[in-house]
């Protein structure tokens, strides 16, 4: 696992052709901790989901209240924090298609894979929320565009994703995620398709192009087997919430039990110790680095 002067910036050449040549499994990460527990797990890489970074830094819902800022903040610290590739969420591209520009220069510079812009109006709302709304498909089409156009590496990912079927129906999403990739999107994510027959059709349609699943618990979309997912041609399979909904169970059960006993003993069984704690942050090389630069 990467730590301070081992990290290496993970290979984009080599992970765009993951990408293109199968199925990569990318957890949520919504802070530096859970992006290393990603790595240690083995996982291709990580997913950064502005929900998840809402909740973790604002303790607030996925309603457009992150900034630009913020998720540039967020995303550069997981960078820092893994050798794995991080896919990263820039949701509508904070603004118009100069906005955008700045947006995906910000992302790349932190160290990203790929970047994800989407066709929502601003302020935006999680994928699997409802009162959704979608610019122009022109607009949208402009914002990809500018995204191609402000990357310095042709390996960065640009990952355009449609919000239109809660809004428009999925002919018009499937129609906009062919108009994105002739924009030069690298890969095309229609988000929340409700039915397995709708995933087939989306998956049908856009043969050829890599796509995104996004598997959401609780969400709007019906849950398939990975199975069928990767049969299917998918591409790129997120979790985005899974770990931060499980940190929030955990968290939840613990203080409970704590308020109710006024005492942890009894979740001491799903805590990790802190020695445990403290391996999976490196101290272990913090300690080895500062004898080395002391001799």
């Amino acid at each position: 696992m990467s730590d301070f002067l081992d990290r290496r910036p993970p290979s984009r050449a080599d992970f765009r052709k993951r990408v293109q040549e199968g199925t990569v499994i990318l957890p949520g990460a919504y802070d530096a901790l859970s992006a290393r527990l990603i790595e240690v797990a083995g996982f291709d890489g990580c997913y950064v989901s502005g929900f998840g970074v809402a909740a973790g830094l604002l303790g607030r819902p996925d309603v457009g209240l992150v900034t630009g800022t913020e998720m540039v903040d967020t995303v550069r610290r997981v960078c820092q924090s893994t050798s794995q590739p991080v896919i990263a969420d820039a949701d509508t591209g904070f603004g118009n298609e100069i906005n955008v520009v700045r947006t995906v220069k910000d992302y790349e510079q932190a160290g990203v894979a790929g970047v994800q812009l989407e066709d929502q109006v601003y302020p935006k709302r999680c994928g699997h929320m409802a009162g959704k709304e979608v610019i122009a498909r022109d607009d949208a089409v402009a914002k990809i565009r500018a995204a191609v156009a402000a990357r310095t590496d042709p390996d960065l990912l640009i990952i355009a994703r449609t919000d239109a079927i809660a809004v428009n129906g999925v002919d018009d999403a499937i129609d906009r995620a062919k108009a994105f990739a002739d924009a030069g999107a690298d890969v095309l994510f229609v988000e929340a398709p409700k039915t397995q027959a709708d995933i087939e059709l989306v998956a049908t349609r856009l043969r050829g192009y890599p796509l995104v699943f996004n598997w959401v618990e609780g969400g709007k979309t019906e849950v398939l087997s990975m199975e069928l997912v990767r049969d299917l041609g998918y591409n790129v399979v997120i979790f985005p919430i899974s770990t931060m909904l499980t940190a929030a169970y955990a968290m939840r059960a613990m203080l409970d039990s704590l308020r109710g006993t006024g005492s942890t003993n009894a979740s001491l069984p799903q805590m990790e110790t802190f020695d445990g704690v403290t391996d999976l942050l490196g101290l272990g090389r913090i300690r080895d680095l500062e004898a080395e630069f002391q001799q």
